[in-house]
C-alpha cells in the first residue's frame, strides 16, 4: 500500500517535471531562438538557469523530492526578476523570454508542490 501511494504521488508530479524539462530546454536555446545571443548577461543567465532547471527536472523525474520543486519555483522567480536584477530590461526579446518562461516555470513548480501536498502520502 505504501509503495502504491508513493508511486501515485511521483506519477502525479511527473507531468509538471517533464514540462519543466521542456521549459529548461526552451530557456537554454532561447538566446538563439529569440535572437539575443549577442547580449552576454541574459544569454549567460538563460544558459546557466536552463542547465540547472534541466538537472533538477531530471532528478525530480527519476526520484521525486519536494525540495526540487521548491528550488525550481525559486529559479522561476529568479527568471522573473533577472531582467531588473541583471539590467537587461531594454532587450525586448530577452526580457519577455525570461519573464514568460519564469512565470511558466514557477507555475509548474507551484502546481507540483500543490499536488504533492494535497495527495495522500505513505506513512512509515
Amino acid at each position: 500500500m505504501e509503495v502504491i501511494m508513493w508511486t501515485m504521488n511521483t506519477n502525479a508530479s511527473r507531468s509538471q517535471d517533464w514540462l519543466n524539462l521542456i521549459l529548461a530546454a526552451l530557456l537554454f536555446f532561447s538566446p538563439w531562438l529569440m535572437g539575443f545571443v549577442g547580449d552576454v548577461m541574459p544569454t549567460r543567465n538563460a544558459w546557466v538557469v536552463g542547465v540547472v532547471l534541466a538537472l533538477i527536472a531530471i532528478a525530480a523525474i527519476t526520484a521525486f523530492a519536494e525540495w526540487e520543486e521548491w528550488l525550481n519555483l525559486a529559479l522561476g522567480l529568479w527568471l522573473i526578476a533577472a531582467p531588473w536584477m541583471l539590467g537587461f530590461t531594454g532587450n525586448f526579446n530577452a526580457f519577455w523570454t525570461h519573464l514568460v518562461l519564469g512565470l511558466l516555470t514557477a507555475a509548474m513548480s507551484a502546481w507540483a508542490v500543490w499536488d504533492y501536498r494535497h495527495e495522500p502520502h505513505a506513512t512509515a
